[in-house]
């Protein structure tokens, strides 16, 4: 049965479908919250907006160096053009339901590099363990230079942080992966996880927390917030903190709703509750703009180098 459903995974027309599925549901995900966005989007400079957009894609880059960095560490140093084309493409999966589309779209795309799909599981697995911790710890930072009230309501987040940080260990996280790929009958990993790998790759997801925070920060600031250190921790870890509950929430696709929810949470009393929307809904439209371009631009990309290969 597992071979079977595997086979279909694998299939060239089940991931071109699966990719116009992504697609479509990433549009959706814009077009739906349209109405809102565009009144919210009055109260913002345009450029502002403009440089909220050019940050949220120097963050996204962050995040897929971050993810690149644990792909080199485990045996697979491919060119930065080679794992832009698998990272941006695969991550319109998170845009659909289930949770796991866009960690299987990673595998099957990885493997038109030769990347092994046991490689890419861990990979995967290890960037999204990077992303956890670096998050909730910038959001513990955050929470610490909050004002009382959110420091108060927040302060279990200090307590999730040992337990992910533990898993993060190279030793703790290799006998993890050993163990996951035996549960599933893979081989073991050729290359084990070193410190300097998860190193890199925290480094890179703590440079694409504080840029996700930053676009955050400058949109409440334009719609009331007060400019300060202080208001920026609270958006930085704010955010962060509402990726990681977004993250977990795996029946939404890409987390939609519940992160909103608990950054509106962690912004309310900053701002006026119209200021806490806008900032969340043009946040999240921001982000899945560039999601969708990037995806975009390596289709076109992509389809532009067979038809050349075709021509040849």
């Amino acid at each position: 049965m597992i071979n079977k459903l595997l086979g279909v995974l694998r299939s060239p027309i089940t991931r071109w479908v699966f990719l116009a599925v992504a697609l479509g549901a990433a549009v959706l995900a814009v077009a739906t919250q349209w109405d809102a966005v565009s009144a919210a989007v009055t109260q913002i400079r345009p450029g502002t907006l403009l440089l909220c957009l050019l940050i949220s894609v120097v963050y996204v880059v962050a995040t897929m160096l971050s993810w690149r960095a644990v792909l080199t560490d485990l045996g697979s140093p491919v060119r930065l053009r080679t794992a832009s084309s698998i990272f941006f493409l695969s991550q319109l999966g998170k845009y659909v339901p289930g949770g796991v589309w866009n960690i299987v779209a990673a595998a099957e795309l990885g493997a038109d590099a030769e990347i092994p799909r046991r490689r890419s599981l861990s990979v995967m697995v290890v960037s999204i363990l990077v992303s956890i911790v670096t998050g909730l710890a910038l959001a513990v930072v955050g929470i610490v230079f909050s004002p009382a009230e959110v420091a108060q309501q927040f302060w279990w987040v200090a307590l999730a942080v040992p337990v992910f940080l533990v898993m993060l260990i190279p030793p703790v996280l290799n006998r993890i992966l050993t163990l996951a790929l035996r549960t599933l009958k893979r081989p073991p990993l050729e290359h084990p996880i070193s410190s300097g790998g998860v190193v890199r790759s925290s480094a890179w997801a703590l440079v694409g927390w504080l840029l996700a925070g930053l676009q955050v920060w400058l949109i409440a600031t334009a719609v009331g917030m007060t400019p300060s250190a202080q208001t920026f921790a609270l958006a930085a870890g704010g955010y962060a903190l509402a990726w990681v509950v977004g993250f977990l929430v795996v029946f939404v696709p890409a987390g939609v709703g519940a992160r909103e929810v608990v950054l509106g949470a962690v912004l309310y009393g900053q701002l006026a509750p119209g200021g806490v929307l806008a900032t969340v809904l043009v946040s999240r439209v921001l982000l899945t703009v560039v999601d969708v371009l990037f995806g975009v631009v390596v289709l076109v990309l992509r389809k532009r180098n067979v038809s050349r290969a075709v021509d040849r």
